[in-house]
């Protein structure tokens, strides 16, 4: 038993110096890492209330002249960037001024179509400004993730060569002490050392995932999954048309069904009430130990949020044609 005992403690030594070794870049990588800052979040969200968020368009009674030239989808995105009573009055001002025109309300006209191209200037920008700041958040994360994926490589590589070695080794050794009858007990420690090593190798590969100190003070996921009546990450205007629900065609909001998509697809627990989710608490508050699944799965999530936020543009192109008319009338 002396000899199994040191020859598994010789196996075992030379086991953990293997792992020690391909692991020791990893905790000094990531002391250099573990304070790493973002660098996306470059807009300051002026904070605002829930009153400083557009009212819904279903509770509006938006004017005749809208809604004979609009339609709904149009004027929810124009509400949703504050545009709704100055459309009116571009309107009520033309009506004017084709059956009475004057110079003053031709100036009028003229400075009432810049507000509304200045208006959706800026809400275009507002949109690709924080589509960027997505996109940035997802490679940051997409690049830690790769940084772990490599570490954990390197370190497979290491415990598969060392595999190598042991099984080798042990094969020589074995038959070595195998051709002396009298070098049983010794065969028989070899064995079962080589054996015991080449499993705890074996092991350490299934086991071989690392983690990670990132942080996130600034996460746009937070508000989607919390769906609070204020976000402090996205404007109110975008935040108005990711969470607008209108009750009458019984639909859900982005914001609701991204989440909905989340919890279907496996990205996050299907719990959402669970508190106690140690996984929900870091992907949605200020970040803490990551794995490279968990990067990588963060990362998807900001993708999805962006694919989204940039689905805006599209109605504001359908309400920047529909203005465009009116201007050629």
């Amino acid at each position: 038993m002396n000899i199994i005992k040191k020859n598994f403690a010789i196996w075992t030594i030379v086991a953990m110096n293997l792992v020690l070794t391909s692991c020791a870049g990893l905790k000094n990588s990531q002391q250099a890492l573990q304070f790493d800052k973002s660098y996306c979040n470059k807009q300051a969200v002026s904070p605002y209330t829930k009153d400083d968020v557009p009212k819904p368009f279903h509770e509006l009674k938006p004017d005749t002249v809208l809604t004979n030239r609009f339609s709904n989808q149009s004027l929810n995105i124009a509400n949703a960037i504050g545009l709704i009573d100055v459309l009116t009055k571009y309107i009520h001002l033309q009506i004017d001024y084709s059956s009475n025109p004057t110079l003053e309300k031709k100036v009028d006209l003229l400075e009432y179509s810049q507000h509304i191209n200045q208006k959706l200037s800026i809400a275009s920008l507002e949109i690709s400004a924080l589509a960027s700041e997505l996109d940035c958040e997802e490679e940051r994360a997409n690049q830690f993730a790769y940084y772990l994926k490599e570490r954990e490589g390197k370190t497979e590589k290491g415990l598969i060569i060392g595999s190598i070695i042991v099984g080798a080794a042990g094969a020589v050794a074995t038959e070595i002490t195998s051709n002396n009858s009298s070098n049983g007990n010794i065969t028989t420690g070899l064995t079962i050392g080589v054996s015991l090593t080449e499993a705890t190798l074996g092991v350490l590969m299934l086991i071989n995932k690392r983690k990670i100190e990132f942080y996130h003070n600034e996460n746009a996921l937070t508000d989607i999954w919390n769906n609070s009546d204020v976000s402090n990450y996205f404007p109110s205007s975008i935040w108005y048309y990711l969470t607008y629900e209108n009750p009458n065609n019984n639909e859900k909001s982005l914001a609701k069904l991204l989440v909905d998509k989340w919890m279907l697809f496996g990205q996050i627990s299907s719990e959402k009430e669970n508190s106690n989710n140690k996984t929900v608490e870091v992907y949605f508050g200020k970040g803490g130990q990551y794995r490279a699944d968990d990067l990588q799965n963060r990362a998807d999530m900001l993708d999805q949020t962006e694919a989204f936020v940039t689905l805006m543009k599209q109605d504001l192109k359908i309400l920047a044609s529909d203005i465009e008319k009116l201007y050629f009338k």
